[in-house]
């Protein structure tokens, strides 16, 4: 490279305005289709568990409390997500969602990618049951 063309690069990146951007302080605006976290509605969940078994990195597990009162909690790994959307495209119910405003998920500890959805009172009688519970027998039942 001739030291005049060098130069001249050097007084233009002065004059030129920087190309990156301020992230953590300047928040970027996401497109309307952008898939991030996933939200979900659990009345309008009829526990078809269509979107478990199209769900490609297993990352959902639908647990049923009582499928005649329509009780379900989601268990969401986040950690697990490719976040394909292919979860929220067969829900024939529509009580799925990706959001486009949750999506900044970085975290330091692995248990805040486990993220339970559903009513408070279900989430909280799946918990006590899991709490309760021998690990030998939920690993036997799994076998099964």
């Amino acid at each position: 490279m001739k030291f005049g063309t060098m130069l001249r690069d050097v007084f233009e990146s002065f004059i030129k305005k920087p190309v990156t951007q301020g992230y953590p302080v300047e928040k970027v605006v996401t497109s309307e289709h952008f898939r991030g976290k996933l939200i979900y509605n659990p009345s309008a969940c009829t526990g078809c568990c269509l979107c478990t078994k199209d769900c490609p990195s297993n990352a959902i597990e639908l647990i049923t409390i009582d499928r005649a009162a329509k009780r379900f909690v989601l268990k969401y790994h986040m950690d697990r997500c490719v976040f394909c959307g292919q979860c929220v495209t067969n829900c024939k119910f529509k009580c799925m969602g990706m959001s486009n405003q949750d999506w900044e998920l970085a975290a330091l500890k692995k248990e805040s990618f486990e993220v339970y959805y559903g009513k408070e009172d279900d989430i909280a009688t799946f918990l006590e049951s899991i709490a309760h519970s021998n690990p030998v027998d939920t690993i036997e039942s799994a076998e099964k």
